[in-house]
């Protein structure tokens, strides 16, 4: 069986190991393939295994040998389903992965803005402390989070261990989902999500990108919260209308926002938010902790072994 990964880098920049899908077949493991690569590497293979290589009908339509695309993420519209519905082609994905890591790094960016630990770090590298006439000195609004209320956008299972999180900072947790207040934890309040906007202290989105959730966070919404808000979004770039976020923190409308995913990746020059005030953006690394991606590589691997056997799992294109 010929296997290609056509974009292995992002899962396994060199710390992870090929081996357990090497296993499987013939492995031919490319780190990154442009859109007039893919049909040539792809030639002749069974298996395809991407991670944000674009697969589109008319590429299906031109490998006949192709039985099995594998997608290196929980997400999976860089394929094509109808088209590989159509040709009978198992598309696999990766779920609850990244879970953990994921509302981890929602709290390293609440962290930061809260206590500006790199920013004080920094400064003292600098040789300010050394300076200060007093034993301590701050400049910034150094915010405690018990008692303060959390939002959660969507209670999947990022939403609800971000809540677990937020519970034990001693915060109220204020959830806008579909699920029932009887079937929430204790601690965990069913909100609609004006009422999210207005009460939340920290507002974390966590539910899927779709045409009615596209720009959900946008100019009216940012007005209905507290100057003193922060926002976090480590679910999907175009959850925010960009343009209308970087104005409310530049006329100091919110507090900050701390950033894993903008609407076009990677980041484009001119984007209103690389340059806005009290905005902290990191390179949508949440789900690249050793830890989830080692987890990522053995659900990937275990995928592809379980339709060998003939047992499919993950079929996201039954």
């Amino acid at each position: 069986m010929k296997i290609v990964v056509l974009d292995g880098y992002g899962l396994n920049p060199g710390d992870l190991s090929w081996n357990g899908m090497n296993a499987l077949g013939e492995l031919t493991v490319y780190d990154r393939t442009s859109p007039s690569e893919m049909l040539e590497r792809s030639q002749g293979a069974e298996v395809l295994i991407t991670n944000k290589t674009l697969i589109t009908a008319d590429n299906m339509a031109e490998l006949p040998e192709l039985k099995y695309i594998g997608v290196l993420a929980t997400g999976y519209n860089v394929v094509d389903i109808d088209a590989a519905k159509a040709r009978g082609i198992v598309v696999t994905n990766i779920p609850a992965y990244s879970t953990a890591s994921v509302a981890q790094m929602v709290f390293a960016h609440v962290l930061n803005i809260t206590q500006r630990v790199g920013y004080y770090a920094d400064e003292n590298t600098k040789g300010r402390w050394t300076d200060s006439v007093d034993f301590c000195y701050w400049d910034t609004n150094l915010v405690e989070l018990d008692g303060k209320k959390m939002g959660i956008v969507g209670y999947g299972n990022i939403g609800k261990a971000t809540a677990r999180i937020a519970l034990a900072f001693g915060m109220e947790v204020l959830a806008y989902t579909s699920k029932e207040q009887k079937d929430l934890p204790q601690g965990v309040k069913k909100v609609t999500l004006d009422e999210l906007f207005v009460e939340s202290d920290v507002i974390s989105l966590h539910c899927p990108l779709t045409p009615d959730t596209k720009e959900l966070v946008n100019a009216k919404r940012l007005s209905m919260m507290k100057s003193s808000a922060i926002l976090i979004n480590t679910g999907r770039g175009p959850l925010v209308n960009e343009q209308d976020l970087a104005n409310a923190l530049n006329e100091g409308r919110i507090a900050g926002a701390g950033l894993d995913v903008l609407s076009v990746e990677p980041s484009v020059a001119g984007n209103p938010l690389l340059s806005a005030k009290n905005c902290f953006i990191t390179p949508h690394i949440a789900w690249a902790t050793k830890e989830a991606r080692t987890r990522l590589m053995d659900i990937a691997v275990n995928n592809l072994k379980s339709y060998q056997e003939g047992n499919i799992i993950n079929n996201v294109a039954k």
